[in-house]
């Protein structure tokens, strides 16, 4: 399986990698996977292909460091949505609001993009286990929350890993794929709907 050469930590190092990942987004979302070379992306990013291959030895380690990218980008914005909850200390209603709607935001920005991560890119034991820990990170502040409130029924802390893992693949079926007869909007509602019932009950 490929995966990057190295990882930029020089800024202008980074900026360069960065050209080259939206390069590649661009082109995986115009053209598809199969169709985007390595070249295409180098000259898109505006740099030689000895730059590109200094990074990345093909375009499935542009694909696994895009998803990794991606991860980070979101476990950024999730764990900001988290933080400010724990400090304001909200109501349930709005917890569970605030964190679905998070989550289909990350899904709209590139759903093109989310997409194809989420069916293609490569899988190392290393981006699970990120991935889970993730997981176990949002489903600690969700036990929190449910403690605070007296809710999450005998064990809050599966409640709340329950809750997160559901939230990801129901918000990725609503914003990627909403059934027929219903829009994202309407989809997403309703999943914010439905945990505030389950976990009021």
């Amino acid at each position: 399986m490929s995966i990057p050469r190295k990882t930029p930590r020089q800024q202008r190092s980074e900026f360069t990698f960065d050209a080259i990942l939206d390069a590649a987004a661009r082109l995986f979302h115009q053209h598809g996977y199969t169709a985007t070379t390595t070249n295409k992306v180098a000259e898109l990013a505006g740099v030689s292909i000895g730059t590109l291959y200094h990074y990345v030895p093909d375009k499935d380690a542009l694909l696994y460091a895009l998803a990794d990218r991606h991860l980070r980008h979101a476990a950024a914005a999730l764990l900001t949505e988290t933080a400010a909850l724990r400090s304001e200390a909200p109501p349930l209603g709005e917890i569970v609001h605030r964190l679905i709607t998070a989550v289909a935001h990350l899904h709209r920005t590139q759903p093109h993009m989310h997409r194809l991560l989420f069916e293609q890119a490569p899988r190392t034991p290393e981006s699970i286990a990120q991935f889970r820990q993730l997981e176990q990170r949002l489903a600690a502040e969700v036990a929190y929350h449910l403690h605070r409130l007296d809710l999450g029924g005998p064990d809050a802390e599966l409640t709340a890993l329950l809750f997160v893992q559901a939230v990801e693949a129901q918000v990725h079926g609503a914003v990627l794929d909403p059934p027929p007869g219903h829009t994202t909007e309407q989809c997403v509602q309703a999943v914010i709907d439905f945990w505030i019932r389950s976990l009021t009950n």
